[in-house]
């Protein structure tokens, strides 16, 4: 007999999307959508007991870097490994389109500097087979992997593009730069880009420690280009604005673009650890926004963000103290070994920094750096932090720093809390979740290779709101509805993030009570050997892409079904 099915999951708890209430049920899948849903019947190729679990769609990480990880591999890890089906890359205005090849090293540079991406790994795994942003995702789309992808069109080559050196030093764009600019972001949206990102924040550095081309761009310009926009009649502005001058400031910028293109917005909101709680004022700001016609998200991580810091990585708490370069190309061991050196010890811990990166900085924040241990706790107590702990034993943060580097044989790790835990709680960040105009982001999977491993927030947010005790809770519908079905409309993607019949299959079936994360770890598979910071998880059965299983029992089948998601100019122009 032949199969009615491809797939039936069985007996599952199904969390829609929608936010509506939990059934049980059956979910029939065929030809890669989901045919039925309830009690279903007949025959399958495939089946799965999901009894006792929870069925969710796939979720969609609405903030990632993996602009050259998709090039490079096939598997798009972290996210796919916390039931990410599709990723949306491009944002904060960097990427590697349109670029010439006299272009190439600059763009690197951006991007080593704004997202901690090793020169060399690009050097050696970017196959530069593009010119145009349109040849960028073609080549992205001809190129396997294990998950879905849609990509903005950012902001930093398309300015170096149409305006060359003048871009690049941050000329201000002259009537023809902006009419070239507009006439390929409307190529870009035809050509399937979900929409346009840029950055105008202050601490985005190139490798050289050079301001970004995008960096204090005129507010014309960016009308201009997402003008492009509306003339495709597509596509979402992304934009990281810079709140170190204001928000009642930076806020315009979502108020002109939408404004001038009549395009929706998504930008990114975080709450202070110590200044007064201004993301209030913006919340409010976004509800006049969308109350009066215009459409704007806020992305907020569910947990703090900020770095995770350590000898094997970019940044710790010595990294710029002048003796530390005596010792900075050593292996681990033989690091650990001088610093039990009297003398070195001596020198590193009351030597200041000398100039760098403002992320290095980050590291020796003593209020909010933490030691991160497994499993890891990313709202740890205010006592536990180097400041914490120095003041309960009467000696300085740098000492306790410097004990549990060598307690640990140089492998400990520390979380630097930058912000989203405004007087060390998650209590800005529950808030904000819970705002109808905002959604979970800033993962940044793809980048901060050797500082950040954000990318699992979608596990932590069921682990830690979901899952977790006292006032700060989700409900279990509420939380996957926040990381698919308005997570996908919030950037334009309205296919996906909903479990119904005809709906494309993307699913995750997670044993809820036994799902957690693990304590991030240094792996060593870029190209050119470099390292990067990976974070597993335990807890999903199974992970479903266009009704392939990609993962099951938290590890990879080998399944490459995952394509590149074309926006709706595409479609439009298509039809």
């Amino acid at each position: 007999m032949t199969a009615d099915y491809d797939l039936i999951i069985r007996g599952g708890t199904i969390a829609d999307g929608s936010g509506g209430d939990l059934i049980e049920g059956d979910i029939a899948i065929a030809n890669g959508r989901i045919s039925a849903i309830g009690s279903v019947s007949g025959r399958s190729m495939q089946e799965i007991d999901a009894k006792g679990r929870i069925v969710t769609p796939g979720f969609i990480d609405v903030h990632t870097h993996y602009d050259g990880q998709c090039i490079w591999a096939e598997e798009l890890s972290p996210s796919s490994s916390h039931g990410v089906t599709t990723a949306v890359m491009g944002n904060c205005g960097v990427g590697f389109a349109p670029c010439r090849k006299a272009d190439h090293d600059m763009l690197i540079n951006v991007m080593e500097g704004v997202e901690d991406i090793p020169g060399v790994v690009m050097t050696e795994g970017l196959s530069w087979n593009w010119e145009t942003f349109p040849e960028y995702l073609d080549t992205v789309a001809a190129r396997k992997r294990d998950i879905d992808v849609a990509a903005y069109l950012p902001h930093s080559p398309l300015r170096v593009y149409a305006m060359g050196e003048r871009g690049a030093a941050r000329e201000i764009a002259t009537a023809d730069d902006l009419a070239m600019m507009r006439r390929l972001t409307a190529e870009a949206m035809r050509a399937g880009a979900i929409g346009f990102a840029t950055s105008r924040l202050s601490i985005h550095k190139t490798a050289d420690g050079n301001a970004i081309p995008t960096f204090e761009a005129d507010i014309a310009e960016l009308e201009a280009i997402t003008r492009g926009m509306a003339d495709a009649g597509a596509g979402t502005f992304q934009v990281v604005l810079d709140a170190f001058v204001g928000w009642d400031k930076e806020y315009r910028v979502i108020e002109r673009v939408i404004a001038a293109s009549g395009r929706p917005a998504t930008f990114t909101l975080a709450s202070g650890n110590d200044a007064p709680p201004r993301w209030r004022r913006v919340l409010e700001m976004l509800d006049e926004t969308n109350a009066s016609g215009g459409v704007a998200h806020a992305q907020v991580m569910p947990r703090p963000i900020g770095l995770i810091a350590g000898l094997e990585l970019t940044v710790h708490p010595f990294v710029l103290c002048p003796s530390w370069a005596k010792i900075a190309q050593l292996s681990i061991d033989e690091q650990v070994a001088a610093m039990r050196d009297p003398a070195l010890r001596a020198a590193l811990i009351t030597e200041d920094f000398a100039p760098g990166h403002p992320f290095n900085e980050l590291a020796r924040n003593w209020r909010w750096l933490f030691p991160l241990d497994d499993p890891p706790d990313y709202a740890p107590p205010a006592h536990l932090s180097m400041a914490g702990q120095a003041a309960a034993q009467g000696c300085t943060p740098q000492e306790i720093a410097y004990e549990r580097i060598l307690a640990t044989n140089g492998r400990g790790l520390f979380l630097a809390a930058l912000g989203n835990y405004e007087n060390a709680t998650l209590e800005s960040a529950h808030e904000m979740l819970r705002h109808p105009y905002c959604v979970p982001g800033l993962g940044d999977g793809g980048a901060h290779y050797g500082a950040i491993c954000d990318a699992s927030y979608s596990t932590y947010l069921l682990t830690q709101f979901v899952k977790g005790q006292g006032r700060l809770r989700l409900g279990l519908a509420e939380a996957v509805h926040m990381l698919s079905r308005k997570a996908a409309r919030a950037v334009g993607l309205d296919d996906r993030g909903l479990l119904k019949p005809g709906a494309r299959a993307d699913l995750n079936i997670v044993d809820l009570d036994g799902l957690k994360l693990h304590l991030p770890e240094v792996v060593r598979d870029l190209p050119a050997g470099g390292r990067r910071l990976h974070q597993r998880a335990t807890g999903y059965d199974a992970t479903i892409v266009a009704g392939e299983v990609i993962r099951r029992f938290d590890r990879s089948t080998g399944a490459r079904p995952g394509k590149l998601v074309r926006g709706a100019g595409f479609s439009a122009k298509a039809n």
